[in-house]
C-alpha cells in the first residue's frame, strides 16, 4: 500500500497499516531540527519530510507496529528520536568513499540482534547520535549503520539498502522479519 504524503492523514495511516517501511531518498531538511542544512545536501521534498515525521510521531500510539526505516527512513527515525546527523561525511569521515557507489562493506553488530555480514549502502550522510534509539550495528569504520528501539517488538532503521543486499539475513531477511512481526 503506497501512502499519499498528506501529514493530516498520518495518524489514520499509522492505525491502518499492519507494518510500515520508510524508504530511502534525498537528505533531511535540518532547519526543522534547529541546525542549518549542509550546502551540499540534496533536500528531500518538504511535504514528504513533514508527512514521514508525522507518521513516526503517530506511531507512538502504536508502539507494537512493526516499522523498518531504510537509509533516509533510518535518518528520520533517529532525528525523530532526538538524534543528530553527520550531514556530509566527506568532511568528517576519511572512509566516506566506502559508503557510496553501492559498494559492499562489512557490518559489525553492536549486540546479538544482528549477524555480521556485508551490506550495500549509498549515502553521504549518517546518523551521528541515535537519540533515544539504540545502535544496532556499525560499518567497519564505525559509521552507524543500524538503530532500533529495544522496547518495541520491531522498530528498526538501517542505513544500507536491504533490497540491494545479497546477504540474506541482512537483505530479504529484514523484510521477512517485518512481515512475520506484522502477522503476529
Amino acid at each position: 500500500l503506497l501512502l499519499p504524503p498528506i501529514p493530516a492523514l498520518a495518524p489514520a495511516h499509522a492505525a491502518l497499516c499492519d507494518a510500515l517501511v520508510l524508504t530511502g531518498g534525498d537528505d533531511p531538511i535540518m532547519e526543522a531540527f534547529g541546525v542549518p542544512t549542509h550546502p551540499a545536501a540534496v533536500r528531500v521534498d518538504p511535504v514528504r519530510q513533514e508527512y514521514e515525521l508525522a507518521l513516526l510521531a503517530a506511531l507512538s500510539a502504536h508502539p507494537d507496529k512493526p516499522t523498518l526505516g531504510v537509509c533516509l527512513g533510518m535518518q528520520f527515525m533517529a532525528l525523530a528520536a532526538g538524534g543528530t546527523l553527520d550531514q556530509h561525511m566527506p568532511d568528517t569521515t576519511p572512509t566516506h568513499a566506502d559508503h557510496v557507489g553501492d559498494r559492499p562493506h562489512a557490518l559489525v553488530p553492536e549486540h546479538d540482534a544482528f549477524v555480521a555480514g556485508e551490506v550495500r549502502s549509498h549515502h553521504r550522510q549518517a546518523v551521528s547520535a541515535p537519540g533515544s534509539l539504540r545502535i544496532a550495528a556499525r560499518a567497519h569504520d564505525g559509521v552507524i549503520e543500524g538503530v532500533h528501539d529495544p522496547d518495541r517488538r520491531f522498530y528498526l532503521g538501517v542505513q544500507w539498502h536491504p533490497e540491494r543486499t545479497t546477504d540474506a539475513p541482512l537483505g530479504q531477511g529484514l523484510f521477512d522479519r517485518l512481515t512475520d512481526c506484522a502477522r503476529g
